[in-house]
C-alpha cells in the first residue's frame, strides 16, 4: 500500500560508507525565510576565499557546502559560466 517497501530484509554492508545528510547552519546575518542574499553571499565568500587563501585551503569549504545546499543549481551554473567568461557581477 502506497509504495512503502519492507526495508528488514536490505542490510547495511561494511564497504557501504555511513552518509550524513547536513543541511546550513543557521546564520545571523540572514534571519529572514528568504535565503537568496545568503546563497549569493556563500557563493561569493566560497570564491573569495579560494582567491585570497588557495584552492586547498580547508576552511574554504564550508561556504561550498552551504550555497550547495541553499542555491538552485541553475543559479551556480549560470553564475559559473559568468566567472568563466569574466561577466560575474560579485566581487570575487
Amino acid at each position: 500500500m502506497f509504495g512503502y517497501r519492507n526495508n528488514s530484509n536490505m542490510t547495511k554492508t561494511a564497504s557501504e560508507p555511513e552518509i550524513k545528510l547536513e543541511t546550513a547552519p543557521f546564520d545571523p546575518r540572514f534571519p529572514n525565510q528568504n535565503q537568496t542574499r545568503h546563497c549569493w553571499s556563500s557563493y561569493v565568500d566560497f570564491y573569495r576565499c579560494q582567491r585570497i587563501r588557495g584552492v586547498d585551503y580547508e576552511p574554504c569549504q564550508y561556504f561550498k557546502k552551504v550555497f550547495t545546499a541553499m542555491c538552485p543549481r541553475e543559479w551556480v551554473e549560470k553564475w559559473d559560466d559568468q566567472r568563466e567568461q569574466g561577466t560575474f557581477a560579485g566581487k570575487l
